[in-house]
């Protein structure tokens, strides 16, 4: 247990070791029996803190095989692509087929590194079939990061490319740990307060979790949906996928991706797969809108429309473009909309058209919106958009059975994916979701194989949100593969859960602290959007 959960830890509720009898104190109630987390081996000690953060609201930290030994660091050789190695005009890869790996490994050898050539084996899951991932090249066994860095800088010397790497980091069923994973769980029957989805003052600039807590006054929160980082994919920040917050749509979703869908303010929440129609009404005519609050042209994670390119499927991680598009605009997508070829209708606050500026881009009058259009959308938004007419947005959510999804002011929903818990069982849709990527088996090794920081987020039998962060990308910590996540939802009695955005993004804060380990080298990273746990204001 870090010592930033033990400053945070007064009015400690529950000590457990999990298949231990610790004797209690007479002044404290016996601890619950809980379930023990399905990660290594059976014989692991386990230990969990919980405590009350307010009415209805707990925190526990686990802490999984904190006694195991080290594990070793190597060093990972990128493969050089194409289609067989070596091509050192094609992009490099993690994976590749054996050929081209023992090719690599021998031509390592003569130069006197100690390389191998290991197989990576995946497990099935509900829609993809796992199995043969593709071979990866390593170097040497080191008992310290220093020492295989050194080794990393030796090849690079010789004219490779790679990363020192930890072998827990892998996968591998059999390691001991450790694992450190911290729950929130958020109760109806005796919650006062909200939770919701928040954004900061506006979608097109990242905050971090903390800042975002802070300035709700939030008692607790995490990191939520997936977001634009680089600007070539659209506006840093974006939401990429789905953004419901305080009833408004202010992000579309990637067509039949899963997201969460808080209700009632956290009384009541769901994971569902989110389909949307959206369309700009003028006087007697509209027309289909492509998208809501992002940069014209750019569809981040893809599942767009049929025209996109390479494809109208989510694809994870990808930026799919677009150049006849439909966009409009809202107050919170920021101060200037994007620049750019085209045309924009600009809308005041009462909805009427007092506009229509080319090329687009510009600022947002207050309490107004703006229509974008590009390419061979701009003739239909010309003949739309009529000056001093009222033009009008309308959108509608589906779930994945083609039902409207009502969102009132105490509505959030955050994208995600892939699923991973349905009806109480493991159910894992990298295929669907788009995080499985024909021709690049290296993607799925390191997005959903191998284990890192994670951020979940469900609903279990007695309609409880639960919210899950778990460290990863050190050896105090190895994190978790998309199915130990799984693994880990179904354990802490989750009926339906779905992946949130991880990795470096893994932040829980509580009572003003961050008390997770974020991985990136700077620290705590900013996001497009966190979920926030509010007190009892009445």
């Amino acid at each position: 247990m870090n010592s930033k959960f033990l400053g945070a830890a007064t009015g400690l509720a529950l000590l457990a070791t999990v298949g231990a009898s610790p004797a209690p104190a007479s002044s404290a109630p016996r601890p619950v029996p809980v379930r023990a987390l399905p990660l290594g081996a059976v014989d692991l000690t386990e230990t969990r803190s919980t405590r009350t953060l307010q009415p209805g609201v707990t925190l526990t930290r686990i802490v999984r095989g904190a006694d195991a030994p080290a594990l070793v660091w190597t060093v990972e050789i990128a493969i050089p692509g194409g289609a067989t190695s070596p091509d050192p005009d094609a992009p490099p890869t993690a994976l590749k087929d054996r050929a081209s790996a023992d090719e690599l490994t021998a031509d390592a050898e003569r130069v006197g590194f100690d390389a191998r050539a290991e197989h990576v084996m995946t497990p099935a899951v509900a829609d993809y079939a796992g199995g043969s991932l593709g071979w990866r090249v390593r170097v040497g066994r080191f008992d310290s990061q220093s020492a295989a860095t050194a080794e990393l800088t030796l090849l690079r010397k010789a004219g490779y490319a790679g990363s020192a790497v930890y072998t827990g980091w892998d996968g591998d069923p059999a390691d001991r740990g450790p694992w450190r994973i911290d729950v929130l769980t958020i109760d109806p029957a005796r919650f006062g307060g909200e939770l919701r989805a928040s954004y900061g003052p506006d979608l097109e600039n990242r905050e971090k979790t903390s800042q975002l807590a802070a300035s709700a006054g939030a008692t607790a929160g995490i990191n939520a949906g997936f977001f634009v980082l680089d600007s070539k994919a659209g506006a840093p920040g974006d939401p990429a996928g789905v953004g419901v917050y305080d009833g408004r749509l202010l992000s579309e979703p990637v067509n039949g991706r899963p997201g969460l869908v808080i209700r009632d303010s956290g009384r009541r929440s769901t994971v569902a797969r989110l389909t949307w129609e959206g369309r700009v009404v003028g006087r007697g005519a509209s027309q289909v809108l492509d998208g809501v609050d992002r940069v014209p042209g750019l569809i981040r994670n893809c599942g767009g429309t049929a025209d996109d390119t390479p494809t109208s499927l989510p694809l994870h991680d990808v930026t799919c473009s677009d150049h006849d598009e439909l966009v409009a605009f809202t107050p919170d997508y920021g101060l200037q909309t994007p620049r750019g070829e085209g045309i924009e209708a600009v809308l005041n606050a009462a909805g009427r058209v007092v506009d229509l500026r080319s090329p687009r881009g510009g600022p947002l009058p207050v309490g107004g919106s703006t229509v974008q259009a590009t390419g061979s959308r701009v003739a239909e938004l010309t003949a739309l958009a009529q000056a001093g007419r009222p033009l009008r947005v309308e959108t509608t959510l589906r779930d994945g059975k083609g039902r409207k999804v009502a969102a009132s002011p105490t509505t959030s929903m955050l994208n995600g994916g892939p699923e991973l818990v349905r009806d109480g069982r493991m159910h894992i849709t990298p295929a669907t979701d788009g995080m499985v990527q024909p021709g690049n088996p290296s993607f799925y090794y390191g997005w959903m194989h191998k284990r890192n920081p994670r951020t979940l987020a469900g609903v279990d039998a007695a309609g409880r949100t639960v919210l899950v962060t778990a460290d990863g990308r050190s050896t105090d910590a190895l994190g978790l593969s998309i199915p130990e996540s799984a693994a880990v939802a179904r354990a802490l009695g989750l009926r339906d859960a779905v992946n949130l955005d991880g990795g470096g993004s893994t932040t829980m804060v509580v009572d003003g602290a961050v008390i997770n380990d974020p991985s990136d080298a700077a620290g705590e990273r900013p996001v497009g959007d966190a979920l926030l746990i509010l007190p009892d204001r009445s």
